[in-house]
């Protein structure tokens, strides 16, 4: 009988340590889990803060470009200033003529701190314009351009061999991604920064050159007539500011894509349609030319 009592006992011990260690072990096992996802979450958000580091290094390095030019042109214009003051010393010019060249430094200096504010804008602007795209099509298939913000339609699925005319399935195609992509360029925030919204054609370099010209334009043009049509996905008023930006290009072979290693052209690649984007930073800088020259 007592031996039964212990045997018993020694049962229930077992069963309860062997319990407790695959607690112990389940906790573990959870607790690595935990760690293995915090480790991967983690790794991403690294990897997409390096991402933004760079884009942002970018933007930074094409604004301090542009300060050493404008930094220049005070230099030029302070430079003529001196110069003008210099003149006045050994010359009759009367009071009024003076006051007169002093009332045009002024205008052109209000006028060129205008610009540079307005060129500081447009340089933050691009990269603002390029991570608003990303995050639109962050679930979507299509890719936008970290550089130039562009995105790329092949033109074997848009268009039969030899063909302009847009074929029935990627018509869904476009429906799905123009509508996106140009909401993004005419809302209200970017739409007065951009000075032109591109559809360019590209083939590949089988053909002459005057003939694959008009198959990249016609390409391109089908596109862009596509784009205006309102059961398309933009509303009146967007195809409205579409048209008043919107420039239509065929490039033949003249651009094509080549492979990385060996270098040679991606046939199928080198066949595309590009949508893009200019802003009116080159404007800015004529204007700035514009101003110091006079």
């Amino acid at each position: 009988m007592k031996n039964s009592r212990k045997n018993r006992e020694a049962f229930h011990e077992h069963s309860f340590w062997q319990s407790y260690s695959d607690m112990m072990a389940a906790l573990l096992l959870i607790f690595v889990l935990m760690i293995a996802i915090t480790l991967s979450i983690y790794k991403q958000k690294t990897t997409d803060l390096d991402q933004t580091r760079l884009e942002l290094n970018s933007a930074k390095e094409d604004l301090e470009k542009y300060r050493e030019e404008i930094a220049l042109s005070n230099r030029e214009l302070e430079e003529s200033l001196n110069q003008l003051k210099e003149a006045y010393a050994y010359s009759e010019m009367t009071e009024a003529e003076l006051a007169k060249a002093y009332s045009e430094i002024d205008s052109a200096r209000a006028e060129l701190a205008a610009t540079k504010s307005e060129l500081q804008d447009i340089v933050g602007i691009r990269t603002d314009i390029i991570g608003a795209l990303q995050n639109t099509f962050s679930n979507s298939t299509m890719k936008v351009d970290p550089q130039t913000g562009s995105i790329t339609f092949s033109s074997d699925v848009l268009f039969r061999y030899n063909s302009a005319k847009l074929t029935t399935e990627s018509m869904d195609t476009l429906k799905e991604i123009i509508p996106l992509y140009l909401d993004v360029l005419l809302q209200d925030a970017y739409r007065p920064y951009i000075a032109e919204i591109i559809i360019e054609g590209h083939t590949d370099t089988d053909g002459g050159y005057q003939s694959n010209m008009e198959l990249s334009y016609n390409r391109a043009n089908a596109v862009a007539n596509f784009c205006q049509d309102p059961k398309n996905g933009l509303s009146e008023e967007k195809i409205g500011q579409l048209r008043q930006l919107m420039t239509v290009n065929g490039r033949s072979y003249s651009d094509p894509v080549y492979t990385e290693n060996p270098q040679e052209i991606d046939m199928a690649a080198s066949r595309r349609v590009e949508i893009k984007f200019r802003l009116r930073e080159d404007e800015m800088i004529e204007k700035i030319a514009g101003i110091l020259a006079q």
